[in-house]
């Protein structure tokens, strides 16, 4: 893909992020968008949303469980930068109209103490970079329409991230065994949604943090301290409507509880 064309493509998903309209695949116009095309908008979608002043905190990974893989025919994440202004704190009233498509995932959540950079990052490296893990709920949404998305819209699409809730305690890294134990259970209006565990996200949490420092590598961008790293769905994403009120409940994380607004 050309550079120009990868700016145009940029810019109609910067515009739909602004209207709040979403807008056809790329992949309806060209099936044969791979990952590095869906990288190369990406990188051109950041550059303008930086330009209006916004900041990268973190980044998020997707697609990663089996289930979410096998629905995209793929066998890999992805990710996308996370923005100082879709930070939500717990408690907070997430309004509605400030999405296109948005649906709640609860996942566990990373603060980084170390920078982290690839190549050949391992496991125990990662484990040595991470200083803490807080409890939260992202929000993804999708400028594309009707979710429509294959892997390059996705990527394109900033990993369809939209917002990250986080619960109010950073829990010491060291404190917790074992993040493919720490359990999940996510409630709407007080009533079971799903449940799920740390395992849900490759196998490992920490795995995530080592595949993302080795794939941005790639790309010459580091992992640095205080980055936040969402690690990704611990269960199947559930649709939000006004006046809903999410409460995810982590063991040894504590809770993460948004109510969702117009």
């Amino acid at each position: 893909m050309s550079a120009d064309l990868a700016r145009k493509r940029a810019l109609a998903l910067y515009g739909a992020r602004a209207s709040r309209t979403p807008i056809s695949p790329f992949t309806d116009e060209d099936p044969s968008l791979g990952l590095d095309d869906g990288y190369a908008i990406q990188r051109e979608l950041l550059e303008l949303v930086l330009a209006d002043g916004d900041t990268v905190i973190g980044h998020k990974v997707g697609v990663t469980s089996l289930a979410m893989q096998r629905m995209l025919g793929i066998d890999s994440p992805d990710y996308g930068p996370v923005l100082s202004s879709t930070v939500f704190r717990n408690q907070d009233t997430v309004p509605l109209g400030r999405f296109i498509a948005p649906k709640i995932e609860a996942e566990l959540v990373f603060v980084l103490g170390a920078p982290l950079r690839g190549p050949g990052v391992t496991l125990d490296q990662a484990r040595a970079a991470i200083t803490g893990v807080v409890a939260g709920l992202e929000i993804v949404d999708s400028r594309i329409e009707d979710w429509r998305i294959k892997l390059a819209d996705t990527v394109a699409d900033f990993a369809s991230n939209g917002a990250v809730a986080l619960a109010d305690d950073v829990v010491p890294f060291a404190e917790i065994p074992d993040t493919r134990l720490v359990g999940m259970v996510l409630t709407r209006n007080g009533e079971l949604v799903d449940t799920g565990a740390g395992a849900a996200a490759l196998g490992d949490p920490v795995a995530v943090v080592a595949w993302l420092a080795n794939e941005l590598s790639r790309r010459d961008v580091g992992l640095e301290p205080g980055h936040l790293i969402m690690t990704g769905a611990l269960h199947a994403a559930v649709p939000m409507s006004p006046g809903d009120e999410f409460v995810a409940e982590f063991d040894r994380l504590g809770s993460v509880r948004v109510t969702v607004g117009e």
